[in-house]
C-alpha cells in the first residue's frame, strides 16, 4: 500500500484529525454482482435504524459545518437525505461500496484507481489558488487552508471540492484505493469503520484482496 506523509502544516493547523486508506488489489468492477443487492439491503437497514441514523447525521453535519468554512455545499448532506428515502444508489461496484461506506458511517470516502497516482502521496493543506483538474475536467481552484491529498506530480483531491479526474475508477480497474477525511470533531474510529465496509464490499462481491488498511 502507498506510503503517505503528513504536511508540517497539516499538522499545524488540523492536529489530530485523522485520515486513512485502504487498498483492495485484483477486483472485478461489476455493476450488481449476485448477492449484492440483499447486502446492501442488510446495510441499509441497518443504517436506517433510529440510533444509528441519529449519529450519522450528527457527523454528516459536522462535514456540513467545515465545507461552510470554505463556502462549498457537503455532498453528504443530499446523499444522507436520498439515501433516508430512496436506499442506495446504483453505479457500479467500486462507486457503490464508496457510497456505501459514506452512509453507513457518517464519514466522507473516495474512491480511486490506485494504479493512477504518480508515487507517495501527502496530506497537505492548500495555499490559496492552487489548481487541479477534477472528475469531469472541471476545474478546480483551492482556498487558503483547504485540506487536499497530494501525490508526487499532482493535487489528487481537495476535501471539500473532490477527487481529480486523473485517477477516477473506469470499468477496467483492478486495484482500488478508498480514502477517507477526517474533518476536526470526526473520530478516526469511523474512517476505520467506513473503509472496513468498502473493502469487505470489494473482497466479497469484486474478488478482491485488502491489503491493508490504516488510519493515521
Amino acid at each position: 500500500m502507498r506510503n503517505v506523509s503528513i504536511s508540517r502544516a497539516y499538522r499545524e493547523l488540523y492536529l489530530g484529525v485523522s485520515f486513512g486508506l485502504t487498498l483492495v488489489s485484483g477486483c472485478r468492477n461489476s455493476l450488481n454482482p449476485p448477492g449484492f443487492d440483499r447486502q446492501k439491503r442488510k446495510l441499509l437497514r441497518r443504517m436506517r435504524k433510529r440510533e444509528n441514523l441519529a449519529q450519522i447525521s450528527e457527523r454528516i453535519g459536522i462535514y456540513e459545518q467545515f465545507f461552510a468554512r470554505f463556502d462549498h455545499v457537503c455532498p453528504l448532506t443530499k446523499h444522507l437525505k436520498r439515501t433516508i428515502h430512496s436506499g442506495f444508489p446504483r453505479y457500479d461496484l467500486m462507486v457503490d461500496a464508496h457510497f456505501i461506506a459514506e452512509m453507513c458511517a457518517g464519514i466522507l470516502v473516495a474512491v480511486a484507481d490506485d494504479d493512477k497516482f504518480d508515487g507517495d502521496l501527502t496530506l497537505d493543506v492548500a495555499e490559496a489558488g492552487e489548481t487541479s483538474t477534477g472528475m469531469g475536467y472541471r476545474e478546480m481552484e483551492t482556498k487558503e487552508r483547504e485540506i487536499l491529498l497530494r501525490d508526487e506530480e499532482d493535487i489528487v483531491c481537495i476535501l471539500c471540492q473532490g477527487a481529480d479526474e486523473k485517477t477516477r475508477v473506469r470499468d477496467d480497474t483492478s486495484n482500488v484505493l478508498f480514502y477517507a477525511y477526517a474533518v476536526p470533531g470526526i473520530e478516526g474510529r469511523y474512517l476505520e469503520e467506513g473503509l472496513r465496509i468498502a473493502a469487505d464490499i470489494m473482497r466479497e462481491f469484486g474478488g478482491g484482496e485488502v491489503r491493508g488498511l490504516r488510519v493515521y
